[in-house]
This record gives C-alpha cells, sequence and structure tokens, in this order.
C-alpha cells in the first residue's frame, strides 16, 4: 500500500472536488488533472445507458496522444458540461494539443463522463456545469503533490447511490515489488448491490483479506429496512460507476486500453450485477510512465493488471464505507455504516 492509498499516490497526478451550492442539490464534479505534459490514456465503456465526452479520442488508432485530465461529473449528460469548465482552464494556460503556430493556440483533450443522480437533491434542473468543473480542477491545483483524497459523499460523489445505499467516491492504491504504483479512484452509483444478501458482507471484502460478519440480528434489521426502501424506490434507477485507473508505468496506449478492461473486473467483484443497460459503467487508464515496465517480454503488463482490478474493487468498499446518510428526495438515502451500526474506517477522509 502507498502513502495515502489513493489515486494520488501516482506521483503528479491531482484530484479536486466541487459541490453544486443549494438546499435541493445533490450533485458535483470531480477532476484528475495530470501533470504538465499530460499522460497517456484509454477507456473502455461496458454500462449499456453512458454519458461520455472525447472517449473516442481515446481510441489508439486515433491521434490524441496524450491528455491533461479526467472529467467524473454528476448530472448525466447534462453535467458533461462541467468538462468545458476545465478546458477553459487548460487552454489559459497553453495546455492541449497544439493546432496553431502561436503556443496558446491549444485544443484542451478532457474525457468526461456522467453519473445518473438527477432529481437527487429533489430539483431535477440542478446539475453541474461549466463552473463547477472549473472549481474542481481550480481544487485539484491547489493540492500539493501526492495530497490525501477526499472520499465520499464529494464531488461527483455528493448523490450517488449504489443499489438503496448512498454511494460516493473512493480510492485505494498498491505498490508493486517492481516498485511500479497502480491506483484508483471510483464514483460508485450502481444500480446493482454492494451488500451481499446472505450475510450483510460488502461483496468487495470478500477479495480483501479477513472478513468480519455482522451479527445475524444487525443483518436481519438492515436487510427489512433494505427490502422496504427498494419497495418504496419504484423502477430500476438510472446508475453508473465510474472509475479512473492509473499507473506510473510506462505503457502505451493499446496496454493502457486493456488496463481500462480488465480494470472492470474490479467493478464486478464488488457490485452485483453489473454493466447492465441502465448503467454506463465506464473506466478510464491513465499512465504516466515515469517506470518502465519490465524487460520480459509483454507478459510485465499482467501484475499491472491484476492489480488494477484489485484496486478498483478495493475503491469502491472505500467509496461506500466513507458515505454519510444523507436527506434527498422522498426520502434519506441511508449509509452502510448506519444500517449496520459500525464507525468511519480509520484512514477514510471526507
Amino acid at each position: 500500500m502507498a502513502a495515502n492509498d489513493a489515486l494520488t499516490d501516482v506521483a503528479g497526478l491531482r484530484v479536486g472536488h466541487a459541490r453544486v451550492a443549494g438546499a435541493a442539490a445533490l450533485t458535483g464534479t470531480t477532476v484528475v488533472l495530470a501533470p504538465e505534459g499530460g499522460v497517456v490514456a484509454a477507456v473502455d465503456v461496458r454500462g449499456g445507458g453512458p454519458a461520455t465526452r472525447e472517449t473516442d479520442a481515446l481510441d489508439p488508432r486515433n491521434i490524441v496522444r496524450r491528455i491533461d485530465a479526467v472529467v467524473l461529473s454528476g448530472g448525466s449528460a447534462f453535467g458533461l458540461e462541467s468538462a468545458a469548465g476545465v478546458m477553459a482552464w487548460l487552454e489559459e494556460r497553453g495546455r492541449g494539443v497544439r493546432v496553431g503556430p502561436d503556443p496558446a493556440q491549444v485544443v484542451p483533450v478532457v474525457p468526461a463522463a456522467g453519473i445518473f443522480d438527477l432529481g437527487r437533491g429533489g430539483d431535477w434542473l440542478i446539475r453541474p456545469d461549466a463552473a463547477t468543473g472549473r472549481a474542481a480542477v481550480e481544487a485539484a491545483d491547489a493540492t500539493g503533490s501526492g495530497a490525501p483524497v477526499a472520499e465520499g459523499g464529494v464531488g461527483a460523489g455528493t448523490g450517488a447511490l449504489v443499489g438503496p445505499l448512498k454511494g460516493g467516491v473512493g480510492t485505494a492504491s498498491t505498490v508493486l515489488a517492481s516498485g511500479i504504483t497502480v491506483a484508483a479512484l471510483v464514483v460508485a452509483n450502481a444500480a446493482g448491490s454492494a451488500v451481499d444478501p446472505l450475510t450483510g458482507v460488502l461483496y468487495g471484502r470478500y477479495f480483501d483479506g479477513p472478513v468480519t460478519y455482522p451479527r445475524a440480528e444487525v443483518h436481519e434489521a438492515a436487510q427489512r429496512r433494505l427490502a422496504a426502501l427498494r419497495e418504496q424506490a419504484g423502477p430500476p434507477p438510472l446508475n453508473t460507476t465510474l472509475a479512473v485507473v492509473a499507473t506510473d508505468a510506462g505503457l502505451d496506449r493499446p496496454q493502457a486500453q486493456k488496463l481500462a478492461g480488465t480494470a472492470h473486473d474490479g467493478i464486478a467483484r464488488a457490485v452485483r450485477p453489473v454493466h447492465l443497460l441502465h448503467d454506463g459503467d465506464t473506466v478510464f487508464a491513465l499512465a504516466t510512465g515515469d517506470r518502465p515496465l519490465a524487460d520480459d517480454g509483454p507478459l510485465a503488463l499482467n501484475e499491472i493488471l491484476a492489480a488494477g482490478a484489485d484496486v478498483v474493487t478495493r475503491a469502491i468498499v472505500r467509496a461506500v464505507l466513507a458515505a454519510e446518510s444523507v436527506e434527498g428526495a422522498g426520502g434519506m438515502f441511508p449509509s452502510y455504516r448506519e444500517l449496520y451500526g459500525l464507525d468511519r474506517p480509520t484512514g477514510q477522509r471526507s
């Protein structure tokens, strides 16, 4: 485990959150800001209802080589407007694809994806916009190198739900024996469940060391409340889990795309079911290239692929554990910790 157990353990990456203001607002934006010069990037979209922007630019067959930021936002497709504020901020600093003789003539490439949280706070018309995106990138820029990352109901996770439970932002990292760092940041907002109905254990916990099982009477009470919440919720919600998985390894774009694809396995371990038609599950992969891959052929990538899925699973667990119960449209969105009477885990940030 690296210093902060966070995405920012990949040197040079910074994370900023911004929340839309207002009593009836339950949405926001999160920006992952790359270091000067950008990073290699790729994407893999598995959900049947994605809200995305500039994902085609990340196809290895196309011209874009590096990007300067990734935007994760609430507001569904409307919230993709927040990327415009990030683009403007980057353009002012001359960061982007140079398209003219003047160094100021750049077009920043800012891939973005949105979760469905429309109306969660009570007002359907409240969504992140360009100003929200600008606030989030400014917050990222204001952090120091390797800064901790706030988790739970912040930024794009402000209005996130996992089934009927409160979701949010989570992050995790690991350092491999080779010295390469692999890390992830997720926005957990799934139509599926993160909780095993037989035991009350978060699914992702089964892949992360010894499991502590809730007492039977606590689990039974939690299941009764969850069943009541599902009845009140009506039709299945429109949701999405987003992730950014990053490494300091020197990956090319096809290798980064493979990392984005296998990282989806981390979502599938922690949420069931996933990748449904009303999900927009999307994973971005970033590679800073600070460390070379081991010189033992193409299989050197395998340990990074495995670690990418692992940190995504762990980040989803952290997102659910960091979430706080919140009043939303139609009632309370309870947290897992409230249902099961748990304290906030040490080391988690909000």
